[in-house]
Order: C-alpha cells, then sequence, then structure tokens
C-alpha cells in the first residue's frame, strides 16, 4: 500500500474489512497510528531485554510488567488519541530499556528493537513507517503475530484492572514479555505460532481470573440487580470504561457533595457489586454503549469521566468536560494523573459538575444484571431443574461488543427471534443490543442473564464448565450452550483465545470475520475449531439453536 499514511486492521471497523489507511474509522489519525506502531515495537525490544535478564537468572520488578501492560494499552482501539502522551511514552520505554540493559550481561544476538534508542520525533516516524504491522511480508505469518499481539493488549487491558486493585501474577507477565519477545524472531513458523496463541488463550484465563478475584475480593460478589436508567435533579458526573477503581474514588471524593454518580456503557456491572452500590449517590446507568456517546454524552449535561478505552472523539460541544484518566487520552482534555499511591484527585471534576446542570432524562424503567458465577450458581437448583425439565433448551452466548455499524441490528433481531425456551448469557457491551427488551423469564430465571464487563466472560466459561460437571459430561462441547459472540476489538480477541483453550467450538463470530485473518489462518480456525461467521437471523436460529 504505496500511499498509505498508515495501517491499522486490529479493530472490526477496519475499512473495508481490509484496513484503515489514511485515518482510522476510529478517528485515529495517522501520527498517532504511527507512534503506537512504534511503542508496541520499543515495548518488544524492552520485554526481549526483561526476558534475556530472566534467562540469566536476575529478578524483574513488578513495574516492568505493569509498565509493559500499559504500553499495550494505551494502543487498544478508542483508548488514546495523543500523540504527544504516546511519544511520552516511548521515550520512558527506552529509558527503562536502557536501565535493564546495563544489568544485561551478555549483550550479543540482540534484535534491533532491544537496541534501539533514537530520540528525536523526525527518526522515530522514519522508524514507526518501516517496523509497523505492513513489515511483514508473509500474509500468514503476520496474521498469527497480530493475532497474538492483540490477544496480548486485550490481556493487559484486564492484567491492569487487576494491578490496580493490587493483585499481579509474576507468571502472567512473564508469559506477556517473553511472547512480545517471540514475536521479534523473524525465523518463528506458522506451527509454532498457532501453539503460541493458544497459550496465549491460557494466559488470558489466568488474568480473568486473577481479574475477577481482584473484583470480587475487593468489592464483594456480583448479585441480581435491579439498575435504574432514569435520572434524578443533582448535579452529575458520568463514568465510562471499565476501572472501578476509579469509580470507587470518585464515590468516595463525590459523598455528602450534592454530586450524583451515574455508569455508562461497560461501567453498568459496577451496580451489581456490593460495596459500591452501597453508595447512595451511585444513581443510575445513563444510555447505552461506546457508540452513542456524542449524543448521550452531549445530554448528559455534567462532566464525564473517561477510566479506560472505548473513547469515541468528543465533539466541541462537550469536549471540555471530557476528563480522562488512565491510558486513555485525547489532546485538549484534562487528563488526571495518580500519585505515587495510586490516588486520584478528583476534585476539578467534582466542582466542575456543580456549576452544570442535571442530566436530561433520555430513558426510564430498570434493567436488572449481576449473573456472575456465583449468582447463577446460587440459582443452580432451579437452572439444572429447567434443563432436565425441557424448560430451558438451550443457553446461547451473546458475550462480546457492540458497535456502530447498522448490521449489528442484527443482535437485537437474533435475540427477539430466539424461541422462548432459550436463555442468553451475555457480558460485555453487546448487550445492549438487548438487554431491554423484554424477553421475560423462565420460572423466574431472566432470560437474558448479564455476568457484568467483557472480562466477565470468565464467568460465563465457569458457569459452561460446571454445567458440564452437574450433567457429568466428557466435553463442554456436549452442552446446550451455543456461541454468537459479537466482537470490535482487542479484549474480544483474548476472549476469543480463551474459550479455544477451554475447547469451545463452533463459535460463530460476527459482524465480521477480522481482517487480520489472513485466508490460511481463517482456515485453520474454521477446520480446527469450527469457527464461523453469522449468516441470516433465521439461518443462525436455525442451525445454531434448533438444531441438535
Amino acid at each position: 500500500m504505496e500511499n498509505a499514511k498508515m495501517f491499522c486492521f486490529q479493530c472490526q471497523e477496519a475499512l473495508n474489512c481490509v484496513g484503515c489507511t489514511k485515518a482510522g474509522v476510529c478517528g485515529k489519525k495517522p501520527e498517532v497510528s504511527n507512534m503506537q506502531d512504534l511503542l508496541i515495537y520499543v515495548t518488544k525490544g524492552l520485554s526481549y531485554v526483561a526476558t534475556a535478564l530472566r534467562k540469566e537468572g536476575k529478578e524483574v520488578s513488578k513495574e516492568v510488567g505493569r509498565f509493559v501492560s500499559t504500553n499495550l494499552f494505551v494502543t487498544i482501539t478508542n483508548a488514546n488519541f495523543d500523540e504527544e502522551a504516546i511519544i511520552d511514552r516511548i521515550y520512558k520505554t527506552l529509558d527503562l530499556k536502557k536501565n535493564l540493559l546495563g544489568q544485561l550481561k551478555d549483550l550479543s544476538k540482540l534484535p534491533e528493537a532491544a537496541l534501539w534508542d533514537k530520540r528525536n520525533v523526525e527518526d522515530m516516524e522514519k522508524k514507526a513507517r518501516v517496523v509497523g504491522i505492513l513489515s511483514i511480508e508473509n500474509e500468514d505469518i503476520r496474521s498469527l503475530k497480530e493475532l497474538i499481539t492483540y490477544g496480548l493488549k486485550g490481556l493487559a487491558a484486564y492484567n491492569k484492572h487487576a494491578n490496580v486493585l493490587g493483585y499481579s501474577n509474576e507468571e502472567i507477565d512473564a508469559f506477556a514479555q517473553e511472547t512480545l519477545a517471540k514475536l521479534l524472531d523473524p525465523a518463528i513458523g506458522v506451527e509454532e505460532l498457532v501453539a503460541l496463541a493458544l497459550e496465549t488463550g491460557k494466559y488470558g484465563v489466568s488474568t480473568m481470573a486473577l481479574l475477577n478475584d481482584a473484583n470480587t475480593s475487593t468489592y464483594g460478589k456480583p448479585e441480581m440487580t435491579k439498575v435504574n436508567i432514569g435520572t434524578r435533579n443533582n448535579p452529575a458526573i458520568l463514568v465510562s470504561g471499565h476501572d472501578l477503581r476509579d469509580l470507587e474514588m470518585l464515590l468516595e471524593q463525590t459523598e455528602g457533595t450534592g454530586v450524583d454518580v451515574y455508569t455508562h456503557s461497560e461501567m453498568l456491572p459496577a451496580h451489581y457489586y456490593p460495596k459500591l452500590k452501597k453508595f447512595k449517590h451511585l444513581a443510575g446507568n445513563y444510555g447505552s454503549a461506546w457508540w452513542k456517546q456524542k449524543e448521550e454524552f452531549e445530554s448528559f449535561n455534567g462532566p464525564i469521566l473517561m477510566t479506560t478505552n472505548c473513547l469515541v472523539p468528543p465533539k466541541e460541544s462537550y469536549k471540555d468536560r471530557v476528563y480522562t484518566t488512565g491510558a486513555t487520552g485525547f489532546p485538549g482534555c484534562t487528563h488526571i494523573e495518580p500519585d505515587e499511591n495510586g490516588h486520584k484527585d478528583f476534585s476539578a471534576i467534582i466542582e466542575h459538575a456543580k456549576r452544570l446542570s442535571a442530566p436530561t432524562q433520555i430513558e426510564q424503567g430498570e434493567i436488572i444484571g449481576g449473573f456472575a458465577y456465583d449468582q447463577v450458581m446460587a440459582l443452580a437448583d432451579k437452572v439444572v431443574e429447567a434443563v432436565k425439565s425441557g424448560a430451558i433448551k438451550k443457553f446461547i452466548v451473546m458475550a462480546g461488543c457492540d458497535g456502530r455499524q447498522k448490521s449489528r441490528s442484527y443482535y437485537t433481531e437474533f435475540a427477539q427471534a430466539l424461541p422462548k425456551d432459550t436463555v442468553i448469557l451475555t457480558a460485555g457491551c453487546a448487550k445492549y443490543r438487548y438487554n431491554k427488551l423484554d424477553l421475560g423469564d423462565i420460572g423466574g430465571i431472566p432470560r437474558v442473564l448479564d455476568a457484568g464487563q467483557c472480562n466477565d466472560s470468565y464467568s460465563l466459561a465457569l458457569i459452561a464448565l460446571k454445567l458440564k460437571e452437574v450433567f457429568e459430561l466428557e466435553d463442554v462441547n456436549q452442552l446446550p450452550i451455543v456461541y454468537n459472540i459479537a466482537w470490535y476489538e482487542q479484549k474480544a480477541v483474548i476472549v476469543l483465545l480463551a474459550l479455544l483453550y477451554l475447547g469451545v467450538k463452533n463459535i460463530h463470530l460476527g459482524p465480521t470475520l477480522p481482517a487480520f485473518l489472513s485466508p490460511n489462518v481463517a482456515k485453520v480456525l474454521v477446520e480446527n475449531f469450527g469457527i464461523s461467521g453469522i449468516g441470516t437471523v433465521e439461518e443462525d436460529i436455525e442451525n445454531l439453536v434448533k438444531a441438535g
């Protein structure tokens, strides 16, 4: 692609299901995309040096693992649009790598990425253009390396959420660094990369388990909860993204101030945790999935705190009300950094809220959720009896991401067309396509069981494994569970790899298959794991739900 200013195909919106070459459909500018490519490159170099130190028997600090995770998180779709912030992370990565190089005995045979250390923007721009995705000529090798890289980005996001709650796992950190180092090897082959992709799925399971432990130990186990979707008359702050610790700190600092707090999109599941829902000024959930920000942030009236990815470039009319923190960033938006103890001072956004009017109500009523593993197991007797009696014929896992394409109405229509003896298991923002529909219940069991955020797909896997045990089956694929999963970005990739590692087969993935899958790699996934795209609602109901 000779005239390409950039090349990115990491998300479902990749232009024409090929790749974005002039600007990202997500709103990312070429300069930002290229600097993100360079950040990944120098992070691989840092990871190579850290891995080499371990081979020499030397200890690598937890901070290196956290730094690598943040670098990967910064490059996730819709996370950080701030070129200066990304360049700053490149500089810091080079500094950290230089420090580690000074501890390494054997400096021979290091790859270029481990040694590269140019500190001016012109050199950085040149380097970014030659180390990007298309620098790997063999499309199958490129496809597999990108699949693994995107899986690591999703893993890093979940790892970082656990880290901020004080939970970490050295094996996960070491695996991520070792894998990034392996991706620098030009001689690595297809078979080794396929195995590495599945191993990434294995560590994806471990990371989601770590985050689940962090969340439930800190905030309690999710409970079945009805969440208000209307509004009150107080000034308020809207919190979007995924980071529960940010929300907790904001709730603590707004208590008694007269400022309410509302969740948006993937923060909805915060209402399910006992320790968070005790805050009386956690007023409800406002709006729907991430892609509706431009209208919902406008009507909210108050300031918005973006804790993680899923930021849509804001309109000028409300840009001054958008605050970012963590891996998220956008030029012109106030960014809130933690102090040395991880504490964040939200006084500026709180004072901003006090000067603004209450949210404009856009809907009213309640939605129900909180059906993570422990809550579903509390209903286990009911669930098992319903399956045995035939009241529940099938569970349909409809986890994953939502997006702005009109074709995603398929998921609403699919949910509406499902037979009344089926139950939807969901997690992630894909739920906004059907979680406000009146689909009823089966013997008191809601027909939409929302486990929580995208990382809570782990709960859905645990539920499947527990049902396999209860029904004394040898294979999880013998269960009356089918998978129709929507994807958008890289956290969905690690969930997919995790499911493949757990042995789940015949997953339908849509609304399109990833552009980064070469025809040969897609063929491997189809033949070995039964992955397929979606068809029409009628065809998929017939083949996926009614069959068998």
